[in-house]
């Protein structure tokens, strides 16, 4: 009897024994999976953290471009009205189904209609001028902008244009689609390395501004190097570099001795003689 009376008392206690185990068993077991769900938890609070940071970056950042945009002036602006306004750029033409067409990457951060009274009075003659929408004003977030317009109109031939580093840009499309463009022309502008057109049987045209204090000369004449031999150079005198449009005054730039509206009769006459004494016009 006694023997049964310790043996119910033992297996008593390996009962409780195994109780116990299995209770703190599932006691760490939940405490391994708290642990678990508040790592996750902190790693899903530091991505969304990193997210918000970025998104506030990136509005940011996009304000400040925005404010830091140069704007056509009153008198651009109205004139840029005559223009056709597409999606991806402003399409001015003389109504009639001219055969060369000028493809026109802004400068950056420049307002795409600031270009718009040369760029109309070059129509008038007869050249059709698409002057492209970049995103945030910037030629170098859409290098091959231009590529949709001649796909759009396979009809034209095209000279592609740009002012300061919209010139760049259009410089090194021209270079990746040399048979597929006509010419190019730089608006106080010159190409890089990837843009160089020195080996390619291409008419140039290089215009600069005497008063101009933006423009890089030293880069200007090293870039040369990347040019035909052949290249036209002309310099407009008593310009400068925001006379290339008319969007006001710009930061770094020096003061013209001619007026606006002389710098934008220049341009435009320079640009269509240059299209008329071209070999393959």
């Amino acid at each position: 009897m006694e023997q049964e009376k310790g043996c119910f008392t033992n297996s008593y206690c390996c009962v409780l024994f195994l109780l116990k185990v299995e209770s703190e068993r599932r006691i760490f077991s939940l405490g391994g999976n708290e642990m678990k769900n508040r790592t996750k938890s902190r790693w899903k609070k530091i991505v969304l953290g990193i997210g918000l940071f970025l998104a506030v970056l990136v509005i940011g950042l996009t304000i400040f471009i925005k404010n830091s945009t140069y704007q056509a002036t009153d008198s651009a602006l109205k004139i840029s009205q005559s223009a056709t306004q597409e999606k991806n750029y402003d399409y001015y033409t003389n109504g009639q189904k001219n055969d060369t067409a000028l493809i026109f990457y802004p400068g950056a951060l420049v307002a795409p209609a600031s270009y718009s009274e040369w760029a109309q009075e070059v129509a008038t003659k007869g050249y059709d001028v698409y002057v492209v929408h970049f995103p945030l004003n910037l030629a170098v977030l859409a290098p091959n902008a231009a590529e949709q317009i001649i796909k759009d109109h396979p009809q034209q031939n095209f000279v592609l244009a740009g002012h300061s580093l919209g010139g760049v840009m259009a410089s090194r499309f021209v270079a990746e689609n040399e048979q597929r463009i006509k010419g190019m022309i730089y608006l106080a502008s010159y190409p890089d390395e990837k843009g160089a057109l020195n080996k390619q049987d291409l008419p140039v045209l290089s215009i600069t501004a005497t008063n101009d204090g933006v423009l890089n000369w030293t880069s200007y004449q090293k870039a040369k190097q990347f040019l035909p031999k052949d290249t036209q150079y002309v310099s407009i005198k008593g310009g400068n570099h925001a006379g290339f449009g008319n969007y006001g005054v710009q930061k770094g730039d020096n003061k013209a001795t001619i007026s606006n509206e002389q710098q934008q009769t220049e341009i435009s006459q320079l640009i269509v003689a240059w299209l008329q004494s071209r070999p393959n016009k």
